[in-house]
């Protein structure tokens, strides 16, 4: 291998790289120069393809004039052949074979023409297929691609924090929560415990018992009350003794027996 061929394999070898790079990095132009190639191919096939259904349709008129033509000269034979024409008849049926044959070949070539239109469609319709397949393909890989790189994004925000600074700033809060705490559960044990509350604790016990006395009393009051009235009524009774009592005698009338 010479020289110069050597670094022109080189310069391939780097542009090839640089290509690809290229490709990796703008993956949506690839894919819009695999659709528009496609595009491209499908335009020149549909060309092609009308060109064939042209000459099909060329050839299928062709055909029917020459069918036409056919049914005339056999009209004309029979009229020769009904009227002893010879020299005519000879001519027609000349034109007879002549008019078959030119036929057997029209049909054959429509046939050529038919099966070649038909399989042209049939790729044709393939590339539509294609090209829509792709451009879905398109849509979904650079969304893949998207997904991915906010991914790696988050990655590597979340690689580049600190573990040991996470650790420690959760150690910090973690003790001053446990030292505010402390210092409220120390103030509420001091004042349990203050002289002030202990005096305020025996004033409100003190109320709660005088008025419990009071209430004790004024009910003994009522009792008493209730009592006196009741022996009051008792005696007065006693005193005024029954009033509708009378012996026998006097209800006799004073009779004698």
């Amino acid at each position: 291998m010479g020289f110069f061929e050597r670094l022109g394999n080189m310069f391939t070898g780097f542009f090839s790289l640089f290509i690809g790079n290229v490709e990796k990095n703008n993956p949506a132009a690839v894919y819009e120069a695999a659709i528009q190639e496609r595009i491209k191919t499908y335009k020149d096939l549909k060309k092609a393809i009308s060109n064939i259904v042209f000459l099909r349709n060329k050839a299928e008129n062709e055909l029917e004039e020459m069918l036409k033509d056919l049914e005339t000269v056999n009209l004309e034979l029979e009229g020769a052949i009904a009227t002893g024409q010879e020299e005519i008849g000879a001519v027609l049926f000349e034109k007879q074979e002549s008019l078959e044959t030119s036929i057997l070949k029209k049909r054959e070539e429509l046939s050529d023409i038919s099966k070649q239109a038909e399989a042209s469609m049939e790729q044709l319709q393939q590339f539509e297929v294609e090209i829509q397949n792709l451009k879905r393909e398109k849509d979904e890989m650079l969304a893949k691609e998207a997904t991915a790189d906010a991914q790696i994004k988050i990655q590597e925000t979340l690689s580049s924090l600190s573990v040991d600074a996470d650790i420690q700033a959760l150690s910090n809060v973690r003790e001053s929560i446990e030292k505010k705490a402390a210092e409220a559960k120390v103030g509420a044990e001091l004042a349990d415990n203050n002289l002030d509350s202990k005096l305020a604790n025996l004033r409100e016990e003190g109320a709660k018992a005088r008025a419990r006395a009071k209430f004790e009393a004024a009910r003994q009051a009522r009792l008493a009350k209730e009592s006196g009235q009741v022996e009051k009524a008792t005696q007065t009774e006693s005193a005024t003794g029954p009033s509708n009592d009378s012996s026998p005698s006097q209800s006799g009338g004073g009779k004698t027996i």
